[in-house]
């Protein structure tokens, strides 16, 4: 693959733009899943678009500020030395989003618990990533891809809802696009991507079947 695609990919799929699509399909597709279909289509957008600052701008400006205060080397965050203050920075504003969602914004705490359990699972995934990096250079965008195809085909076979049939095979196209375009950069090894969608896969669908 050529390697400005490749960095394309791994750009526009970062993983911290994943809660953001894949809770963007659920509002749009199966609002009554994620209980907010009493909400208006400005009110769903206005939702995603706090949940966009909450998991993507704020962790972004933050890894930012470590990269300019010199705390990491590369935005990219391509060696285990440079993820761990970014990776710990990120698991506790997600921890603190899924707490909020969950408990304190009402009413879609009340409304919609099954955004709290998406954000969740998404910290869950995080820590499992931050704590194998310690030791092993784990994908990270393999496990955000894991947990969407898991958001979506697990509530396919929650709800026999095959709105998401076509979503998902859209997904899978893509997840294959973007595990060779991190194999294309070097950035991983097939085991560490092949480790990081089974890790994102297997929480994501426990989630749903568990808490949705």
């Amino acid at each position: 693959m050529n390697n400005r695609l490749a960095l394309l990919l791994s750009v526009v799929l970062h993983p911290l733009l994943l809660p953001t699509y894949i809770l963007g399909i659920l509002f749009g597709m199966t609002p009554e899943v994620v209980g907010i279909s009493a909400l208006s289509m400005s009110a769903r957008v206005s939702l995603l678009f706090l949940l966009f600052l909450n998991t993507f701008v704020v962790p972004a400006l933050m890894i930012y500020a470590f990269y300019r205060l010199g705390l990491i080397q590369d935005l990219h965050l391509d060696t285990r030395r440079d993820r761990r203050l970014p990776y710990l920075i990120t698991l506790i504003l997600y921890s603190l989003s899924t707490y909020l969602f969950g408990w304190q914004f009402q009413p879609i705490s009340e409304l919609a618990p099954q955004i709290a359990v998406v954000l969740g699972s998404i910290t869950v995934s995080l820590a499992v990533v931050a704590l194998v990096s310690l030791q092993w250079k784990i994908s990270a965008h393999a496990t955000g891809m894991g947990g969407a195809l898991g958001a979506l085909g697990g509530v396919i076979l929650r709800y026999s809802d095959f709105s998401l049939f076509f979503p998902l095979l859209i997904s899978i196209f893509i997840t294959g696009l973007l595990l060779s375009a991190r194999l294309s950069l070097n950035a991983h090894t097939p085991a560490q991507v092949s480790t990081g969608l089974g890790v994102g896969l297997l929480i994501s669908i426990a989630a749903v079947f568990l808490y949705f």
